[in-house]
């Protein structure tokens, strides 16, 4: 008889992960800042007059408060503490050298007037607002041009109160683009920890054109039939690490993105070296770690490993469009575990979506180098769905070490497709059966001591079949 698989698991399932010889070598990143940061100066956002009764609004105490601390922004920098309390706020914008610290019982609530969230213009990199031709609402808490930043506290709640935003969506009586609930651009030295975010209006932390960030230990929960509130979305950024973060919403996890069509092609700033260690979490309407479908100035070097996604839809995703052009190449994904999970594994070549009618459809996406190993999964309804694009071959896909039960008839289904697997169950699709080893290892990306991982992987599956 087979138990329930539960959140205990969960943590033995990662405790597993982390004895394994392979478990850290993509995640380097990921130990190299530290997240405290000092600051010799620091006051309360209440000496600036506001009021956390969840009603009066603070919009002006926030602004007024963060003008103040800029003084100290060359004398080691300063920190604004928001204590127990609900703090009603519209958007307000973050400075270099400054710590944001929420208290353990202190809540940010995003105003429902849309007129306290600023219209600003669209990123270069996407041409138009991403829902909406024209600007976008600001989000929440903004910054850009800034260096060494950090929101942070003692488990704080930052809530966008997003459901007004999600009607007005639905309805069709937006204006412009709906508003993240975190979002810096052009920004260095950034840490992200130790939060809970809660009902973004759209994608909830959303770094663009940054490089050196960090995002650690936070929880972002959303409705699982919320539109479009992906967890983190780095974009056209560099040297991202996303560390031991649970994530349920109503869209992708964690999506890298790049740029839109002929406006990302034009930008041509690329996410690359990205890490994701460590993440759990559920979707019902997006993937479990998700590229694309935005990546038009490209995707390279991402490293994702120890991941738990349960009550999915999809498990892992690629998703482009002729139009898009850019590249994605060199990604390896590792230590995954899935529990009633409909697709483990997704590439999709036609996902549409053009910001407008200028876009090239001869600008065709570069996919190759893809390496998804060891992967575990329980309840899984289809194996996957690899569509690539017809004169544009996806190349070097590598799977090795899957084992995945439950799964249909027919469990792959692939088109375009091209490359190589070992010790995959069920057996992959006629593209991809040519074995790995020994032949073709240097064609795949990071397979370098892989099987030296079976004892765990042994261990993983003695787990799932309690």
């Amino acid at each position: 008889m087979r138990r329930s698989f539960t959140l205990v698991d969960v943590f033995l399932v990662l405790a597993l992960f982390s004895e394994a010889p392979w478990a850290v070598a993509g995640s380097s990143q990921c130990s190299q800042r530290n997240l405290e940061v000092f600051r010799p100066h620091s006051v309360s956002i209440t000496e600036f007059g506001a009021v956390g009764d969840g009603v009066t609004l603070n919009t002006k105490a926030f602004q007024n408060a963060i003008f103040y601390l800029n003084s100290f922004a060359d004398k080691g920098g300063a920190k604004l503490f928001v204590p127990a309390g609900q703090w009603l706020t519209g958007s307000f914008d973050l400075i270099s050298h400054l710590t944001l610290w929420l208290d353990k019982d202190a809540v940010i609530l995003g105003s429902t007037n849309s007129d306290t969230w600023p219209v600003i213009d669209p990123l270069p990199s996407y041409g138009r607002g991403r829902e909406l031709p024209g600007g976008r609402h600001r989000s929440l808490i903004f910054g850009r041009n800034l260096t060494d930043v950090v929101i942070t506290g003692d488990n704080g709640t930052i809530d966008g109160q997003g459901s007004i935003w999600w009607e007005w969506f639905r309805n069709g009586t937006l204006d412009y683009t709906r508003p993240h609930l975190v979002e810096l651009m052009n920004s260095t030295g950034v840490i992200i920890s130790n939060l809970t975010f809660l009902n973004p209006p759209f994608w909830t932390i959303h770094p663009v054109y940054c490089s050196h960030v960090k995002v650690q230990n936070v929880t972002i929960r959303a409705p699982l039939d919320s539109p479009n509130t992906d967890g983190i979305d780095p974009d056209s950024s560099d040297d991202v690490c996303i560390k031991d973060c649970y994530i349920s919403t109503g869209d992708d996890l964690v999506s890298i993105k790049s740029g839109w069509d002929e406006y990302g092609i034009s930008y041509g700033r690329p996410s690359t070296k990205i890490t994701i260690h460590g993440l759990i979490g559920e979707t019902k309407l997006g993937a479990g770690i998700a590229i694309g479908s935005e990546m038009s100035g490209g995707v390279s070097e991402v490293h994702a490993e120890n991941l738990y996604f349960f009550n999915s839809v999809r498990g892992i995703r690629i998703k482009t469009s002729p139009g898009r052009g850019g590249y994605v190449r060199n990604i390896s994904i590792s230590n995954v575990t899935l529990n009633h999970v409909d697709v483990a594994i997704i590439f999709t070549g036609h996902f549409g979506e053009h910001p407008d009618d200028s876009y090239d459809p001869s600008a065709l996406p570069i996919i190759e180098r893809i390496t998804i190993k060891t992967v575990i999964g329980e309840n899984v309804k289809m194996a996957g769905q690899l569509e690539g694009i017809e004169g544009d071959t996806f190349r070097y896909i590598c799977l090795s070490n899957i084992k995945l039960n439950g799964v249909s008839e027919s469990p792959w289904n692939c088109s375009y497709i091209q490359g190589y697997s070992d010790l995959v169950f069920p057996e992959t699709c006629d593209p991809l059966k040519e074995s790995i080893f020994p032949m073709h290892h240097l064609d795949c990306y990071d397979l370098s001591n892989h099987f030296r991982s079976s004892r765990n992987q042994k261990r993983l599956a003695r787990l799932l079949s309690w």
